[in-house]
């Protein structure tokens, strides 16, 4: 049996969405949970009643985090969108089964595919994380050596890395002793450089061995930190994957879809002062919880913005939600993700 793991955090309308489409797309021997850090209980107990199969874990930070909804609500407190429950996180994996599923609410397959089936393949083709969506990004290839493993999947071997001992892998991604600057100075590395170890992380749509996600997030402490995860994936490769062709593998074909729409929280996303997330989720959730929102209208593609305007246009203001969509977007553009 392969675990799914779900991070989730206040957005039961595209939790719905995610589990709707694990039901659509998703055959073979698995269980789902879901990792909540702070969803209403309401919201909560909504889900499982139309998910009873679906195991829900709550984060320590559980009651604090709705209580922040409720006061972000009340006097426009913001959210603490960077104190993330990675402990939480963790654990699941830690107790998961030894490959599993990774991803968040706000992700959902588009495509079919089969658990019983990959869980074979990356253990006989000693995959330690397949990726089974990349934002549309073909980016990353010019940094890799993408070979055919079979008909379905193809290895994505990093090229060119920088590889050490941890102490060094420090120095590298933090800069420590002005490393990274020195190698800068001496024409070894680029502002680009960095991005080639993304090869061996994903955050949203990963297939994982449980060894090796366990070792990418082992020193997180209930925040982001992109250069620890990056960091800990090229010592683990540098010790156990450098010579495995097909350490990390992709899908030929994206099973897995996000969106651009909408964020957990202002946090990482705060475009605009006209424009405030939390409120555009707490009106869509409302009206998810009351039965008028389909969490699953335009799927397998996000939802349509005039769906979405259609709850929000007497109480948000439509240009600041549009604009605030649009600059989203265009972030990811940069990066040569398909938003549309």
């Amino acid at each position: 049996m392969m675990d799914i793991l779900i991070k989730s955090f206040n957005r039961p309308f595209y939790l719905d969405r995610c589990l709707n489409s694990i039901h659509s797309f998703v055959s073979g021997d698995y269980r789902m949970s879901i990792l909540d850090d702070g969803t209403p209980q309401k919201y909560l107990d909504k889900i499982q009643e139309k998910y009873p199969s679906v195991k829900i874990f709550k984060s320590e930070n559980h009651s604090k985090k709705v209580q922040a909804i409720k006061e972000n609500l009340e006097n426009r407190k913001e959210i603490n969108g960077f104190q993330i429950p990675t402990q939480l996180w963790y654990n699941a994996a830690k107790n998961a089964s030894d490959y599993f599923i990774m991803t968040e609410d706000d992700v959902w397959f588009s495509r079919e595919i089969n658990t019983d089936e990959l869980s074979k393949e990356v253990q006989e083709y000693n995959i330690n994380l397949l990726k089974l969506g990349w934002l549309g990004s073909s980016k990353d290839e010019q940094w890799q050596e993408v070979k055919e493993i079979n008909h379905a999947i193809n290895a994505i071997k990093p090229k060119d890395l920088f590889l050490s001992h941890p102490l060094i892998m420090d120095w590298f991604f933090y800069n420590r002793l002005k490393f990274f600057s020195i190698l800068y100075k001496l024409g070894k590395v680029d502002n680009q450089t960095k991005l080639r170890y993304w090869t061996l992380n994903s955050i949203l749509m990963g297939l994982w061995k449980k060894e090796y996600w366990l070792y990418i997030w082992k020193d997180a402490k209930g925040k982001v930190d992109e250069k620890q995860q990056l960091r800990n994936a090229a010592v683990y490769y540098n010790r156990f994957g450098k010579e495995n062709p097909n350490f990390t593998a992709q899908l030929k074909n994206e099973a897995m879809l996000t969106t651009f729409q909408s964020s957990a929280t202002n946090s990482y996303h705060k475009y605009s002062s006209d424009f405030d997330v939390n409120i555009f989720n707490h009106i869509i959730n409302e009206a998810w919880y009351n039965g008028d929102f389909d969490a699953m209208e335009n799927f397998p593609n996000d939802f349509s913005m005039d769906y979405f305007i259609h709850f929000i246009k007497d109480k948000m203001n439509i240009e600041a939600f549009k604009n605030w969509v649009e600059q989203f977007k265009e972030q990811y553009r940069k990066q040569g993700c398909k938003v549309d």
